[in-house]
């Protein structure tokens, strides 16, 4: 039976009031990491947090578990949910229900579980990019959820992480993210060997003085920017793997950017020299 809503017609929702109810088990507790990490990776699944997150998560075509909000939220998203043609449940819950549940004041009122999806083969992600990011060691969410928003701002094709990285689907990153985890194609490597035999010349970011200043540097056809963690920055063997080495001119005195402003500003100057972005 389908239900209207503002003249869109959705399958109805199902209204809960008791915070313990069993098909709300997926966002339980979301402010626990530990729990989150143990939960999702044993059931293969992730969370969208905020209406804006949902939306792109409806319109990446990623098979939704289900979703849940509050009345005022449902009224905002059923367009969304009648366009994706979503056959998940959807929970209407009150904002006293929902902050029971979750473990906090869920502010925006509205969250989705969905499927992860399996994770893309290193070749299949490098085929037709020609600006690709390869990250080592990022390991904070909000750091890496704002990587992801600037990389698909600034034509970044890719975003590659080392086996240390944090998972890009943990919650605090696609909520950062705005939902960009779920659009630009990213995957693991083992080694920046798989990304130099694509075809690519890679470029270190570090703030090391004899580094080249990235406003001179030519860019080639096909670009891989290193960026290392907050602090530690790239590893020595990461330093010595890359073609070359680069830095942002910062005035006398300063110490190092923020990683995430680093690559934004890094996406900036590798992605105009491409034609299709020039104004």
């Amino acid at each position: 039976m389908a239900y209207a809503c503002q003249g869109w017609w959705v399958s109805p929702p199902v209204f809960v009031d008791d915070p313990a109810d069993p098909r709300l088990a997926d966002y339980v507790d979301l402010a626990d990491p530990d729990l989150r990490r143990r939960v999702e990776a044993d059931q293969g699944f992730f969370i969208a947090e905020s209406p804006l997150v949902v939306r792109r998560l409806l319109e990446s075509g990623r098979r939704v578990r289900s979703v849940l909000v509050t009345p005022a939220q449902y009224d905002a998203l059923s367009e969304a949910f009648a366009r994706a043609e979503l056959d998940a449940p959807v929970y209407i819950a009150a904002d006293a229900v929902l902050r029971r549940v979750v473990g906090f004041d869920l502010h925006r009122g509205a969250v989705a579980a969905a499927d992860r999806w399996p994770m893309p083969a290193v070749e299949a992600v490098l085929h037709s990019a020609r600006r690709v990011a390869i990250l080592e060691r990022v390991n904070d969410h909000e750091n890496l959820g704002v990587l992801f928003r600037s990389a698909a701002a600034l034509g970044v094709d890719a975003v590659l992480l080392d086996p240390e990285c944090s998972d890009p689907l943990y919650r605090r990153c696609v909520r950062v993210s705005i939902g960009h985890v779920m659009r630009i194609p990213w995957t693991r490597i083992a080694s920046i060997d798989e990304v130099r035999r694509a075809g690519f010349t890679t470029f270190a970011l570090t703030p090391a003085a004899d580094a080249t200043p990235i406003d001179l540097v030519d860019w080639p056809a096909r670009v891989a920017l290193l960026l290392g963690a907050e602090g530690p920055g790239l590893s020595d063997a990461w330093l010595a793997a890359a073609a070359h080495r680069i830095r942002i001119p910062m005035v006398p005195g300063a110490d190092s950017l923020n990683v995430a402003t680093a690559a934004a500003i890094a996406f900036y100057a590798a992605s105009v020299s491409r034609p299709e972005h020039r104004p």
